[in-house]
């Protein structure tokens, strides 16, 4: 007796459509997620960009200000103090990595790409700012790391730029 395998998708049907209602919604879980870690971040960079006082070296809510307090109390001081050589480029790069970050995940182009550097940017962020924080599950930077991590992993397979040029690729011969 011979045994053929039928290729089969990862909702085990051929036709790639979830039987029931557990599996349509196993296909979205990841949907609300990525949709608030992108507009929060695309929030975060356009509110660093748009205040004058954050993007300053020194003062009232200034980078430089926030960096030169959390230094002594971060877990990695080295990259506070790199961040200090030049406050409002760091400031700048911050801003707009997150803008960066929330619009790959947002639109789901090179989602998984855009998730590792929101991961990226709240482990920097935890390891810094929110280090002092006690407990530490009253920090949020902990909190938005585990977030990004399913996205890094699964990427953005439904509503994404990164699906239709999949699509697209697949069509042509």
């Amino acid at each position: 007796m011979t045994h053929t395998q039928r290729a089969t998708s990862v909702y085990g049907t051929l036709d790639d459509r979830p039987r029931g209602w557990r599996e349509q919604a196993g296909r979205y879980a990841l949907l609300p997620l990525r949709l608030f870690l992108g507009v929060t971040f695309i929030y975060a960079g356009i509110g660093k960009l748009t205040d004058s006082a954050f993007m300053s070296a020194t003062g009232t809510g200034s980078i430089g200000e926030l960096m030169n307090n959390v230094r002594d109390t971060s877990a990695i001081p080295s990259l506070v103090d790199l961040s200090l050589k030049n406050p409002e480029g760091f400031g700048y790069a911050m801003a707009l990595g997150e803008l960066a970050v929330g619009i790959g995940t947002l639109v789901g182009l090179l989602a998984r790409l855009a998730a590792l550097g929101g991961a990226l940017i709240s482990l920097s962020l935890w390891l810094t700012v929110s280090w002092q924080t006690d407990p530490y599950y009253y920090g949020n930077d902990l909190a938005y790391l585990m977030a990004w991590l399913p996205l890094v992993l699964a990427g953005a397979s439904l509503f994404s730029l990164d699906a239709l040029i999949a699509a697209r690729r697949r069509r042509i011969p």
